[in-house]
Protein backbone atom coordinates (compact mmCIF):
# COMPACT_ATOMS: atom_id res chain seq x y z
CA UNK A 1 0.00 0.00 0.00
CA UNK A 2 2.81 2.39 0.94
CA UNK A 3 4.61 1.75 -2.34
CA UNK A 4 1.39 2.39 -4.24
CA UNK A 5 0.92 5.75 -2.52
CA UNK A 6 4.51 6.69 -3.25
CA UNK A 7 4.17 5.75 -6.89
CA UNK A 8 0.94 7.76 -7.19
CA UNK A 9 2.48 10.87 -5.68
CA UNK A 10 5.62 10.56 -7.79
CA UNK A 11 3.51 10.05 -10.87
CA UNK A 12 1.63 13.27 -10.18
CA UNK A 13 4.91 15.10 -9.74
CA UNK A 14 6.28 13.72 -13.00
CA UNK A 15 3.11 14.77 -14.83
CA UNK A 16 3.40 18.30 -13.50
CA UNK A 17 7.02 18.44 -14.58
CA UNK A 18 6.17 17.21 -18.05
CA UNK A 19 3.46 19.83 -18.40
CA UNK A 20 5.94 22.53 -17.44
CA UNK A 21 8.97 21.26 -19.35
CA UNK A 22 8.19 23.18 -22.53
CA UNK A 23 8.45 26.39 -20.54
CA UNK A 24 11.92 25.97 -19.09
CA UNK A 25 15.56 26.33 -19.99
CA UNK A 26 17.64 29.07 -21.54
CA UNK A 27 16.06 31.11 -24.35
CA UNK A 28 18.27 29.39 -26.91
CA UNK A 29 17.41 25.91 -25.67
CA UNK A 30 13.77 26.84 -25.48
CA UNK A 31 13.79 28.04 -29.07
CA UNK A 32 15.26 24.69 -30.11
CA UNK A 33 12.59 22.83 -28.15
CA UNK A 34 15.11 20.86 -26.10
CA UNK A 35 15.81 22.52 -22.74
CA UNK A 36 18.33 20.73 -20.54
CA UNK A 37 16.78 18.73 -17.68
CA UNK A 38 18.33 21.00 -15.05
CA UNK A 39 20.36 24.19 -14.78
CA UNK A 40 21.79 26.54 -12.16
CA UNK A 41 21.79 30.28 -12.83
CA UNK A 42 23.20 33.16 -10.79
CA UNK A 43 20.61 35.88 -10.25
CA UNK A 44 21.61 38.94 -12.22
CA UNK A 45 23.08 41.71 -10.09
CA UNK A 46 24.03 39.42 -7.19
CA UNK A 47 27.21 37.66 -6.16
CA UNK A 48 25.71 34.85 -4.14
CA UNK A 49 22.07 34.13 -5.07
CA UNK A 50 21.29 31.25 -7.43
CA UNK A 51 18.26 29.64 -9.05
CA UNK A 52 18.26 25.88 -9.46
CA UNK A 53 15.84 24.57 -12.09
CA UNK A 54 14.91 20.92 -12.42
CA UNK A 55 12.35 20.29 -15.14
CA UNK A 56 9.64 22.85 -14.48
CA UNK A 57 10.46 23.51 -10.82
CA UNK A 58 12.59 26.31 -9.37
CA UNK A 59 14.46 26.61 -6.09
CA UNK A 60 16.66 29.39 -4.71
CA UNK A 61 19.89 29.05 -2.76
CA UNK A 62 22.24 31.61 -1.21
CA UNK A 63 25.95 31.12 -0.64
CA UNK A 64 27.33 33.02 2.37
CA UNK A 65 30.79 33.10 3.93
CA UNK A 66 29.59 30.72 6.68
CA UNK A 67 27.52 28.31 4.63
CA UNK A 68 24.55 27.86 2.31
CA UNK A 69 20.84 28.55 2.75
CA UNK A 70 18.87 26.36 0.34
CA UNK A 71 15.16 26.22 -0.39
CA UNK A 72 12.76 23.58 -1.73
CA UNK A 73 14.60 20.31 -2.46
CA UNK A 74 12.24 19.34 -5.30
CA UNK A 75 11.22 15.70 -5.68
CA UNK A 76 11.30 14.82 -9.37
CA UNK A 77 13.23 11.60 -9.99
CA UNK A 78 16.73 12.21 -8.56
CA UNK A 79 16.41 15.99 -8.35
CA UNK A 80 17.35 16.30 -4.68
CA UNK A 81 20.73 14.69 -5.32
CA UNK A 82 21.25 16.76 -8.48
CA UNK A 83 20.38 19.94 -6.57
CA UNK A 84 22.91 19.06 -3.87
CA UNK A 85 25.57 18.34 -6.49
CA UNK A 86 24.87 21.63 -8.28
CA UNK A 87 25.46 23.53 -5.04
CA UNK A 88 28.67 21.59 -4.54
CA UNK A 89 29.93 22.73 -7.96
CA UNK A 90 29.73 26.32 -6.69
CA UNK A 91 30.88 25.98 -3.09
CA UNK A 92 32.16 23.42 -0.61
CA UNK A 93 30.75 25.40 2.31
CA UNK A 94 28.31 23.48 4.51
CA UNK A 95 24.60 23.65 3.73
CA UNK A 96 23.30 25.05 7.00
CA UNK A 97 19.58 25.50 6.28
CA UNK A 98 16.91 24.10 3.98
CA UNK A 99 13.70 26.17 3.96
CA UNK A 100 10.41 24.73 2.72
CA UNK A 101 8.21 27.20 0.84
CA UNK A 102 5.12 25.09 1.66
CA UNK A 103 4.08 21.50 2.25
CA UNK A 104 3.28 20.31 -1.29
CA UNK A 105 5.42 17.30 -2.01
CA UNK A 106 6.53 18.09 -5.55
CA UNK A 107 8.61 20.95 -4.15
CA UNK A 108 10.09 19.42 -1.00
CA UNK A 109 10.43 15.63 -1.09
CA UNK A 110 14.07 15.51 -2.13
CA UNK A 111 15.74 16.64 1.06
CA UNK A 112 17.31 13.49 2.47
CA UNK A 113 20.73 14.16 0.93
CA UNK A 114 20.73 17.62 2.56
CA UNK A 115 19.72 16.20 5.94
CA UNK A 116 22.44 13.58 5.73
CA UNK A 117 24.90 16.44 5.20
CA UNK A 118 23.74 18.14 8.41
CA UNK A 119 21.30 20.81 7.20
CA UNK A 120 18.64 22.19 9.53
CA UNK A 121 15.15 22.17 8.01
CA UNK A 122 12.70 25.04 8.54
CA UNK A 123 9.02 25.41 7.52
CA UNK A 124 5.82 27.12 8.59
CA UNK A 125 4.20 25.54 11.64
CA UNK A 126 1.18 24.43 9.59
CA UNK A 127 3.47 22.75 7.09
CA UNK A 128 5.22 20.81 9.84
CA UNK A 129 1.87 19.62 11.23
CA UNK A 130 0.72 18.54 7.79
CA UNK A 131 3.92 16.64 7.03
CA UNK A 132 3.79 14.90 10.40
CA UNK A 133 0.26 13.74 9.54
CA UNK A 134 0.91 12.32 6.08
CA UNK A 135 4.34 10.84 6.97
CA UNK A 136 5.51 10.71 3.35
CA UNK A 137 8.68 8.60 3.60
CA UNK A 138 10.93 10.75 1.40
CA UNK A 139 10.14 14.06 3.14
CA UNK A 140 12.38 15.37 5.92
CA UNK A 141 10.23 16.62 8.81
CA UNK A 142 11.26 20.21 9.67
CA UNK A 143 13.50 20.70 12.67
CA UNK A 144 12.09 24.15 13.28
CA UNK A 145 8.66 25.67 12.64
CA UNK A 146 7.85 29.31 11.95
CA UNK A 147 4.82 31.42 12.83
CA UNK A 148 4.28 34.80 11.18
CA UNK A 149 7.94 35.85 10.94
CA UNK A 150 11.45 34.50 11.32
CA UNK A 151 14.79 35.86 10.11
CA UNK A 152 17.58 33.50 9.12
CA UNK A 153 20.99 35.16 9.54
CA UNK A 154 24.10 33.47 8.23
CA UNK A 155 27.47 34.79 7.10
CA UNK A 156 26.37 38.38 6.67
CA UNK A 157 23.17 37.47 4.82
CA UNK A 158 19.64 37.88 6.16
CA UNK A 159 16.72 35.89 4.75
CA UNK A 160 13.33 37.00 6.01
CA UNK A 161 10.56 34.41 6.25
CA UNK A 162 7.07 35.96 6.08
CA UNK A 163 3.70 34.29 6.51
CA UNK A 164 1.13 36.47 4.75
CA UNK A 165 -1.92 34.24 5.19
CA UNK A 166 -3.58 31.33 3.40
CA UNK A 167 -3.46 31.10 -0.38
CA UNK A 168 -2.34 28.06 -2.41
CA UNK A 169 -2.04 26.34 0.99
CA UNK A 170 -2.34 27.34 4.62
CA UNK A 171 1.42 27.22 5.15
CA UNK A 172 3.26 29.12 2.39
CA UNK A 173 6.28 31.17 3.43
CA UNK A 174 7.36 34.18 1.39
CA UNK A 175 11.12 34.62 1.58
CA UNK A 176 12.80 38.00 1.14
CA UNK A 177 16.45 38.93 0.83
CA UNK A 178 16.39 42.61 1.93
CA UNK A 179 19.92 43.50 0.82
CA UNK A 180 19.51 41.90 -2.60
CA UNK A 181 15.85 43.01 -2.88
CA UNK A 182 14.76 39.54 -3.98
CA UNK A 183 11.53 37.72 -3.15
CA UNK A 184 10.97 33.94 -3.39
CA UNK A 185 7.30 32.87 -3.51
CA UNK A 186 6.27 29.46 -4.78
CA UNK A 187 3.14 28.34 -6.66
CA UNK A 188 0.71 31.02 -5.53
CA UNK A 189 2.26 33.90 -7.55
CA UNK A 190 2.85 32.24 -10.94
CA UNK A 191 4.62 33.81 -13.89
CA UNK A 192 2.47 34.12 -17.02
CA UNK A 193 0.00 31.40 -16.01
CA UNK A 194 -3.46 30.74 -14.64
CA UNK A 195 -3.77 28.66 -11.49
CA UNK A 196 -3.23 24.90 -11.39
CA UNK A 197 -6.33 22.90 -12.33
CA UNK A 198 -9.17 23.50 -9.82
CA UNK A 199 -6.84 25.22 -7.33
CA UNK A 200 -6.68 22.37 -4.80
CA UNK A 201 -5.86 23.24 -1.19
CA UNK A 202 -6.66 26.90 -1.84
CA UNK A 203 -8.33 29.80 -0.04
CA UNK A 204 -10.03 32.28 -2.42
CA UNK A 205 -10.41 35.75 -1.00
CA UNK A 206 -7.57 35.25 1.44
CA UNK A 207 -5.29 34.58 -1.54
CA UNK A 208 -5.99 38.05 -2.92
CA UNK A 209 -5.39 39.66 0.46
CA UNK A 210 -2.02 37.91 0.69
CA UNK A 211 -1.02 39.32 -2.68
CA UNK A 212 -1.79 42.81 -1.40
CA UNK A 213 0.48 42.16 1.59
CA UNK A 214 3.27 41.00 -0.72
CA UNK A 215 2.91 44.21 -2.72
CA UNK A 216 3.84 46.14 0.43
CA UNK A 217 7.15 44.28 0.77
CA UNK A 218 10.25 45.95 -0.62
CA UNK A 219 11.71 43.96 -3.53
CA UNK A 220 12.68 44.34 -7.18
CA UNK A 221 13.05 40.73 -8.32
CA UNK A 222 10.73 37.81 -7.70
CA UNK A 223 11.58 34.13 -8.12
CA UNK A 224 8.55 31.88 -8.50
CA UNK A 225 8.22 28.12 -8.15
CA UNK A 226 7.97 27.54 -11.91
CA UNK A 227 9.36 29.34 -14.97
CA UNK A 228 7.28 31.66 -17.09
CA UNK A 229 7.02 31.90 -20.84
CA UNK A 230 10.21 31.25 -22.76
CA UNK A 231 11.85 29.88 -19.65
CA UNK A 232 11.64 33.20 -17.76
CA UNK A 233 13.07 32.61 -14.30
CA UNK A 234 12.29 35.88 -12.54
CA UNK A 235 9.58 38.50 -12.34
CA UNK A 236 8.82 41.80 -10.61
CA UNK A 237 6.00 43.42 -8.67
CA UNK A 238 4.19 43.77 -11.98
CA UNK A 239 3.78 39.99 -11.97
CA UNK A 240 2.23 40.13 -8.51
CA UNK A 241 -0.14 42.82 -9.77
CA UNK A 242 -1.00 40.64 -12.77
CA UNK A 243 -1.89 37.66 -10.59
CA UNK A 244 -4.01 39.86 -8.34
CA UNK A 245 -5.80 41.26 -11.39
CA UNK A 246 -6.50 37.80 -12.74
CA UNK A 247 -7.90 36.48 -9.45
CA UNK A 248 -9.98 39.63 -8.89
CA UNK A 249 -11.55 39.34 -12.35
CA UNK A 250 -12.01 35.56 -12.02
CA UNK A 251 -13.74 36.08 -8.69
CA UNK A 252 -16.05 38.82 -10.02
CA UNK A 253 -17.11 36.87 -13.11
CA UNK A 254 -17.66 33.65 -11.20
CA UNK A 255 -19.70 35.50 -8.57
CA UNK A 256 -22.01 36.73 -11.34
CA UNK A 257 -22.40 33.17 -12.59
CA UNK A 258 -23.12 31.91 -9.06
CA UNK A 259 -25.77 34.58 -8.53
CA UNK A 260 -27.38 33.50 -11.83
CA UNK A 261 -27.51 29.89 -10.61
CA UNK A 262 -24.94 28.67 -13.14
CA UNK A 263 -22.46 27.08 -10.77
CA UNK A 264 -20.87 24.63 -11.28
CA UNK A 265 -21.06 23.07 -14.75
CA UNK A 266 -22.60 25.93 -16.75
CA UNK A 267 -20.24 28.45 -15.21
CA UNK A 268 -17.25 26.27 -16.04
CA UNK A 269 -18.38 26.24 -19.68
CA UNK A 270 -19.46 29.87 -19.96
CA UNK A 271 -17.11 32.03 -17.88
CA UNK A 272 -14.36 33.40 -20.08
CA UNK A 273 -11.71 36.01 -19.37
CA UNK A 274 -10.47 37.14 -22.82
CA UNK A 275 -8.02 39.58 -21.26
CA UNK A 276 -6.02 36.60 -19.98
CA UNK A 277 -6.13 34.29 -22.99
CA UNK A 278 -2.38 34.63 -23.43
CA UNK A 279 -1.57 33.08 -20.05
CA UNK A 280 -0.13 29.59 -19.95
CA UNK A 281 -2.73 26.83 -19.50
CA UNK A 282 -5.63 29.27 -19.94
CA UNK A 283 -7.52 26.88 -22.21
CA UNK A 284 -7.17 23.78 -20.07
CA UNK A 285 -7.20 25.13 -16.51
CA UNK A 286 -9.56 28.12 -16.58
CA UNK A 287 -12.65 25.88 -16.12
CA UNK A 288 -11.06 24.38 -13.01
CA UNK A 289 -10.25 27.85 -11.68
CA UNK A 290 -13.92 28.76 -12.20
CA UNK A 291 -14.94 25.57 -10.41
CA UNK A 292 -12.96 26.58 -7.33
CA UNK A 293 -14.51 30.05 -7.21
CA UNK A 294 -17.93 28.49 -7.76
CA UNK A 295 -17.30 26.61 -4.56
CA UNK A 296 -16.46 29.88 -2.86
CA UNK A 297 -19.33 32.00 -4.21
CA UNK A 298 -21.89 29.26 -4.81
CA UNK A 299 -21.38 26.95 -1.85
CA UNK A 300 -19.42 28.91 0.71
CA UNK A 301 -16.32 26.74 0.86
Amino acid sequence: MLNSVRQLLRGAAFAAAAASLALVGSPAAFAQGSPPPFATTKVQGTDNVYIFRYGGHLSMFIVTRDGVIATDPVSLQRSGKVYFEEIRKITDKPIRYVIYSHSHLDHIAGGKVFKDAGARFVAHQNAKRQLEKIKYPDVVIPDESVGNRRDIRLGGTTLELHYVGRNHSDNALVMRLPKERILFAVDWIPLDAVMFRNMPDSYPGEWEEGLKRVMKLDFDTMIAGHPGKGGRLTGTKKDVEAVLGYLTDLSAETKKAAEAGKCFDNAMKEVRLPKYEGLNNYGIWLPGNVERYCGYWGRGF
